[in-house]
C-alpha cells in the first residue's frame, strides 16, 4: 500500500459540499469529522450528513468519530455508508468489542489517541484494529499547528506492527501541509488527513497529488 491522503470536509465549503468533494476526486479517501458538542467541545454533522455524503462521494468516506458512547454509534456510521469507522480510545468502554462490531459489518475498524493518551494504552492491541489514529493536534477544531512530539507514538506502532506482522495502518490528523508530511511519512504513517492544506490551496485536486507524492518520497 503507498501512501494516502484523505481531505477533512471540516474544510470545505458546507453550503457546496457535493461540488467540494469532487475538487479533491484524486484522494484516497474522504474524511468526515463528527463532533458532539460533549466529548470535544465543538459540534459539527452526524450520520444523515454521512449517509449522503457516502452516496456521492467517489471516494470512500473514513468518518472520525469525536464523541461519546462510540460503542453504541460506531456501528451506526458503518450501516450510514462509511468504510473506515473511527473512534477515540478514550470515549470507549470497550475498545475491542467496537472493533469487532465494525470489522463484522465489513468496515475497517480504527482507534484514535488525543495527544495526552500514552500509545501504551494500544501497542498490545493492535491486532484488534486495521487502523490507529494518532491525533497530532487536540481533537475539536481545525486549522491548529501540528505538533511534532506526537510522532514518537507513529514510530511506536510501526514498530510494534513490524514485530506482530500486522498490516496495521498509521493515521496522522492535524497540521498536516507540506511542511510537516515529510517527517510525518519518515515516523511511519501512511494515512494523512489534511484539511485547510487541501481545501485553501487554490487546487485541492493538485495539492492532494502533491502531498501524497511528498509522504512516498520521505517513506523510501
Amino acid at each position: 500500500m503507498g501512501m494516502q491522503i484523505a481531505p477533512s470536509i471540516l474544510s470545505a465549503d458546507f453550503a457546496n459540499l457535493e461540488t467540494e468533494i469532487a475538487r479533491v476526486s484524486t484522494a484516497d479517501w474522504l474524511h468526515f469529522d463528527v463532533m458532539d458538542g460533549h466529548f470535544v467541545p465543538n459540534l459539527t454533522v452526524g450520520l444523515p450528513v454521512l449517509e449522503r455524503i457516502a452516496q456521492v462521494s467517489p471516494m470512500p468516506v473514513d468518518a472520525h468519530l469525536m464523541i461519546e458512547n462510540p460503542d453504541r454509534w460506531a456501528p451506526r456510521y458503518a450501516e450510514a455508508g462509511a468504510a473506515s469507522v473511527t473512534f477515540h480510545y478514550e470515549a470507549a468502554k470497550d475498545p475491542k468489542a467496537i472493533a469487532r462490531d465494525l470489522r463484522a459489518l465489513g468496515v475497517r475498524a480504527s482507534v484514535a489517541l488525543k495527544p495526552g493518551t500514552p500509545v501504551d494504552a494500544v501497542l498490545d492491541d493492535i491486532k484488534y484494529f486495521d487502523m490507529v489514529l494518532v491525533m497530532t493536534v487536540e481533537p475539536g477544531f481545525g486549522g491548529q499547528s501540528f505538533m511534532p512530539d506526537m510522532l514518537p507514538k507513529v514510530e511506536a506502532l510501526r514498530a510494534a506492527a513490524r514485530d506482530a506482522a500486522h498490516d496495521l495502518w498509521i493515521q496522522t490528523d492535524g497540521g498536516i501541509a507540506r511542511d510537516t508530511i515529510e517527517q510525518t511519512a519518515r515516523a511511519g504513517c501512511d494515512v494523512f488527513v489534511a484539511g485547510s492544506a487541501v481545501y485553501g490551496a487554490a487546487d485541492p485536486a493538485a495539492e492532494v497529488d502533491a502531498l501524497r507524492d511528498l509522504a512516498a518520497a520521505a517513506a523510501k
